[in-house]
């Protein structure tokens, strides 16, 4: 790692610092804080760190400083997201606003806040919550962005504006809202007509008796990119406005203290999110293991925010929660699952912060068993909020200065503890689908950058390994202590599905081996046989249909993909109410409060499990069709153009295609063919030609044209181009002939062969 430091630390060699020289540095070089970095940067050798050493210990006594491991920090900070109370105006008119959640003992930082054109009007004494940055060099420490005013809620619409001679009216997109809003000349925010606006209640019933309305965003073209997110939410009935008690029950929240907690602070737990994450619900920590009973073993930690303290049974942040199901995640917005007082704030374990978690220390050998584990209600101070490129590129031997402090004590050993874990994931063997995540990357007004595959990290795959071992650990305690629980179930496939994927194998030239018992090993051989095959993708595909869908039981059916006997869902509250359900299971199994799962819980847990299911799938339906809606939207404008691409499937008068580059699924209608007629093989799986013998199969590698791309349905439409690089073959127009002899009876005599397979499977 690079040192970089002032030239005016370097001057002062001959002599030791001033506490203030001290201070500066630490101030100025947040990365570089050990007694050694002090040190060098200030030229100190020999008898003269003893000297500096008793200088830190002073500024640590005197509350400048704070001692964590080897490194010394400012712990006069305050957390990214925060409560404040505009305190009055610059000389330039500018307002200022003070922390509500001071804890520090210093000065109290100065926070000025950066208004937005839709920000409401604010006056000193209004209380926000706001999203903060620390600033440098200037006469306040902090900019700060409103989030929202505390103790507002008002009700928010989307719909299409309607421009009138004084202001205008706003027309609903949903269709259970048939009042139109009413828009005072002066809060149209210059929307022009036929535009798509988000808009927010501005005063009662005006003298139409319509609701007043102003305008907070312009989304401009309803078919637009940045309108698609906002209605899918709106069509799928996905609730993103919170009801006032809801809000005003967060805003009452404190953070939660040290009582009747373990005290977590010490440990040099670290976040690993995606880069643009706003919250951080779960954190991570391992070493060696100094048990000699356990030579080579790991000890891993993992914390979980303790959203159970403030969203209690019975309250009104528990009731939206339970509505809602979970949050949704869509290219440019997030509809929370949570306030973002506590989702945004008290429940995300920032850096350097105080959090209220549920931890569980588990033991694992040198080839990655779990031996043992135990769970506490803690109080954590998260060491560092990482991402997953920085971490990978901190192990790809590249540590950047926030990772470098870190390599020895905390990277490292993760992956340490990851190498072990891994050894046992291949020994248990869970399904191994290679089924990239498509990304959508929009820019700041909402158009489509680009569409790219997802990075897979070992990072990634770190994290996800932790928090599995987390799950199993909560479900595995919860049953040892009978304790009623929501499991996530995944169920194996039906006999059916399994025989439809046995004819896509074979038809691949592959074999999907039988048994008494199917287990994920047998699926994993054949998609490594297909592997660096032209076929990877199909079978890949048909593999994941074959799959039922997982969802939420209080009774435990096991986890079929991950291999695992029982398997709860313990990682995730700020997003998903099942987690949530487990931690109150898991204090009221441990004692730990009163805040634990109720008798009335339980008895509506059936209920609850259903219901959550069916959000969760509410919620992926409509994050697809935005996703489907961005991709169409993104090749809108290469209309004409050619890509390659894969049969993914037949339909009796279409055949889809899903493209290489973007992996969007578009479809080729048999009109585009030709007039010639083709035939629809449903047992082979075929589109067959009946005067050329063209025949359309699973997986075959085409190119197409894009002729459709329609950004408001999200369809694409295709024109074939050629198949397996051969151009396609036009023949003369004869009504519904009959394909030629040979490949007509090459077709029959497989899907014959495959009938008799079947015959004799289930006799």
């Amino acid at each position: 790692m690079a040192r970089h430091f002032h030239s005016c630390y370097a001057t002062r060699m001959s002599q030791l610092p001033t506490k203030d020289e001290i201070l500066q540095w630490i101030s100025d070089n947040p990365t570089l804080t050990s007694k050694r970095d002090i040190a060098k940067a200030f030229g100190i050798k020999g008898a003269a760190r003893i000297d500096l050493k008793r200088i830190l210990k002073e500024l640590e006594v005197e509350g400048h400083l704070e001692k964590r491991k080897k490194t010394y920090r400012d712990p006069e900070k305050l957390p990214p997201v925060s409560v404040l109370q505009v305190s009055g105006q610059t000389s330039d008119g500018e307002l200022l606003a003070k922390p509500l959640e001071w804890h520090g003992e210093g000065v109290e930082p100065v926070v000025l806040l950066i208004p937005r054109a839709s920000d409401p009007a604010l006056g000193e004494g209004d209380r926000i919550l706001a999203r903060l940055q620390e600033v440098r060099g200037e006469d306040h420490h902090y900019d700060a962005r409103l989030i929202r005013r505390i103790g507002t809620n008002p009700r928010k619409v989307l719909g299409i504006f309607r421009k009138r001679n004084e202001g205008g009216r706003i027309v609903p997109i949903d269709k259970g809202d048939g009042k139109e809003w009413q828009v005072p000349a002066d809060a149209t925010g210059g929307a022009q007509d036929g535009e798509l606006v988000e808009a927010e209640q501005s005063g009662p019933r005006g003298r139409m008796g319509l609701p007043r309305a102003r305008v907070l965003d312009r989304l401009g073209d309803p078919s637009a990119p940045r309108a698609v997110s906002l209605i899918a939410i709106h069509q799928h009935g996905i609730p993103d406005d919170f009801p006032d008690e809801v809000i005003a029950e967060a805003d009452r929240m404190k953070p939660a203290g040290l009582k009747g907690r373990e005290d977590m602070r010490d440990l040099p737990l670290v976040t690993i999110d995606p880069a643009d994450a706003r919250d951080h619900d779960d954190a991570v920590w391992a070493h060696a293991d100094d048990d000699p009973k356990n030579e080579g073993g790991h000890v891993i930690w993992v914390a979980i925010a303790d959203v159970a303290h403030y969203v209690t049974p019975g309250s009104a942040l528990d009731g939206e929660a339970r509505k809602r199901g979970n949050s949704s995640y869509f290219p440019d917005r997030v509809v929370p699952m949570l306030p973002d007082r506590l989702s945004g704030d008290l429940c995300s374990l920032h850096e350097g912060v105080p959090r209220a978690c549920m931890a569980v220390r588990m033991q694992i050998d040198a080839q990655g068993e779990k031996v043992g584990h135990r769970f506490v209600r803690g109080l954590m101070r998260s060491a560092a909020s990482l991402n997953y490129q920085q971490v990978q590129q901190a192990m790809d031997g590249d540590p950047d200065d926030q990772c470098g402090p870190l390599m020895e004590d905390v990277i490292r050993p993760l992956y340490a503890a990851y190498g072990a874990l891994e050894k046992a994931r291949r020994r248990r063997q869970p399904l191994n689908l290679d089924l990239p995540e498509r990304k959508v990357v929009l820019s700041d007004e909402g158009q489509v950058l680009s569409v790219n595959f997802a990075e897979r990290l070992d990072a990634h795959k770190l994290i996800e390994e932790f928090m599995v071992l987390a799950n199993v650990a909560a479900a595995e305690t919860l049953i040892a202590r009978k304790s009623p629980l929501l499991f996530r179930v995944h169920e194996e496939p039906s006999p059916e599905k399994l025989d439809t994927l046995r004819d896509v194998a074979e038809a691949a030239g592959l074999t999907l081996a039988k048994g008494q018992v199917l287990k994920t090993a047998h699926l994993n051989a054949l998609l490594s046989a297909a592997d660096d095959t032209d076929h990877a993708e199909v079978i890949n595909m048909s593999t994941l249909r074959a799959m039922t869908q997982a969802y939420y039981a209080p009774s435990n059916f096991g986890h079929f993909g991950l291999a695992l006997q029982a398997y709860a869902h313990f990682t995730s509250p700020i997003r998903r109410y099942a987690d949530l359900v487990v931690h109150r299971a898991l204090i009221a199994a441990h004692g730990w409060g009163d805040d634990g799962l109720r008798p009335q819980d339980i008895e509506r847990l059936e209920s609850t499990a259903q219901h959550i299911s069916e959000t969760e799938r509410r919620s992926m339906t409509a994050e697809r069709d935005t996703n489907d809606r961005y991709l169409a939207a993104f090749l809108s404008e290469r209309v004409g153009e050619e890509f390659t691409g894969r049969i993914s499937g037949v339909a009796k008068f279409r055949a889809f295609v899903r493209l290489d580059e973007t992996g969007a699924d578009g479809l080729i209608p048999v009109r585009s063919l030709g007039r010639e007629f083709f035939h629809f093989d449903r047992d082979a799986g075929t589109l067959m030609g009946a005067d050329t013998g063209l025949t359309i199969e699973l997986g075959q590698r085409v190119t197409v044209k894009l002729s459709e791309a329609a950004p408001v349905t999200g369809g694409i439409a295709l024109e074939l181009v050629s198949i397996e690089g051969k151009s396609l073959p036009r023949g003369p127009a004869r009504g519904r002939g009959k394909p030629p002899r040979r490949k007509q009876a090459k077709t029959r005599h497989k899907a014959a062969k495959t009938k008799r397979k079947v015959d004799r499977k289930r006799r």
